[in-house]
């Protein structure tokens, strides 16, 4: 080749000619990211349905075991906590009653139960929903939610019972009366206080995360127990940490017949994947779960109770992959007991970290059709 001219690729393909591998500009290897770097240390088993319906029913069993074991080590539950009421108040269509409960950890669980003010049609048992409040930075609120527009476009307590459902809601660790009750004292609030309460459990041998579902759960006792509340009837929602307590809650309980869940469905690795780990707080993380499966084998065990699931593209704590992926990875779940129309996934275009009203309206249809309804 004359000297001076510059070997072009394009001119080497029309002309049909090779050129040795030192006069190609060199290609530049693909750049990955940290999160892909860390990721690429961790197997995280892939899941898939089984083949069978009993073959699901056995590997459920397992992987409910393995979240047990993953949240720590706790004692036993009573089977119905030790309530004291502190207070009831007839409001307009309702009846609001303030409560406490010891969870057997050294804390004091606060609580509200709204109560329709008609009784229920022929005598029979109200409907019975489980709200679960978010966290949004707001410490200080917890179950005050229930009576505020904070996070829901409605106050979701008198509008349920308004509407004939029991509702219990309580405060989760830190927040509401909780908030400034961990081992730091009074004085540590907020994320301080948050983050002695998971520093303290992991020591204790659990987790903050089983500390809040579990409570979750001893409030779930004692709502059945209510002998106002149809216990075959009860449901369970919530936004953002309410969503993920409340898709927890079925996974590891069978009682609810249903679930709404507004925001945080989240898959694990594609919040890593999505360099957004910060979107969480870290109450939310259980130490080891990425070794055994992601967040697609919990929402799997709700199977076949009915299920919605409703965010936003934008919300930045739940990467729109991961929806897909555990859409994917849990419906076949659903179809092996022949109820896909039992979970349902709606994904609301240029909406962010909020509850909309029409996410609102779409709860109280989903609950009226699946938990109001007689068994």
């Amino acid at each position: 080749m004359p000297s001076g001219l510059i070997p072009f690729r394009v001119i080497t393909i029309a002309l049909g000619v090779t050129f040795p591998a030192t006069m190609l500009p060199a290609q530049s290897p693909v750049p990955i990211t940290n999160a892909e770097r860390w990721l690429s240390a961790v197997k995280t088993p892939e899941f898939t349905a089984p083949a069978t319906k009993e073959d699901w029913d056995k590997q459920r069993t397992e992987i409910r075991a393995t979240l047990q074991s993953l949240l720590g080590t706790f004692p036993p539950r009573p089977a119905v906590p030790e309530v004291t009421t502190i207070s009831r108040e007839e409001k307009d269509g309702y009846v609001l009653e303030k409560f406490r409960f010891e969870n057997g950890l050294g804390m004091t669980v606060p609580g509200y139960l709204f109560l329709p003010s008609a009784p229920a049609a022929s005598g029979k048992k109200s409907p019975a929903i489980l709200y679960c409040h978010w966290h949004g930075g707001q410490y200080d609120i917890g179950k005050e939610e229930l009576l505020q527009t904070n996070a829901t476009p409605v106050a979701a307590g008198p509008a349920l019972a308004t509407l004939g459902y029991v509702v219990l809601g309580i405060d989760a660790c830190c927040f509401g009366e909780r908030n400034g009750e961990g081992p730091g004292g009074p004085t540590e609030k907020g994320s301080a206080g948050e983050m002695t309460a998971a520093k303290f459990q992991l020591w204790a041998g659990r987790t903050l995360w089983g500390v809040m579902v579990r409570d979750d759960l001893m409030a779930l006792d004692y709502l059945c127990s209510r002998p106002e509340v149809d216990a075959s009837r009860m449901g369970v929602t919530g936004i953002s940490m309410g969503s993920t307590r409340s898709w927890w809650i079925m996974a590891l309980d069978d009682r609810p017949r249903a679930a709404v869940n507004v925001a945080c469905m989240t898959r694990y690795q594609d919040l890593i994947q999505a360099q957004n780990l910060k979107a969480h707080g870290i109450y939310y993380f259980v130490p080891g779960m990425l070794q055994h499966f992601d967040s697609e084998a919990v929402i799997a065990l709700a199977a076949p109770r009915p299920m919605l699931f409703m965010t936003g593209d934008q919300d930045t704590g739940s990467p729109v992959s991961g929806i897909k992926a555990i859409v994917e990875r849990v419906k076949p779940i659903y179809q092996l007991h022949g109820a896909p129309g039992h979970f349902e996934n709606v994904i609301y275009p240029g909406v962010g970290h909020v509850y909309l009203p029409e996410m609102w309206e779409r709860t109280v249809k989903w609950m009226d059709l699946h938990v109001k309804s007689q068994p």
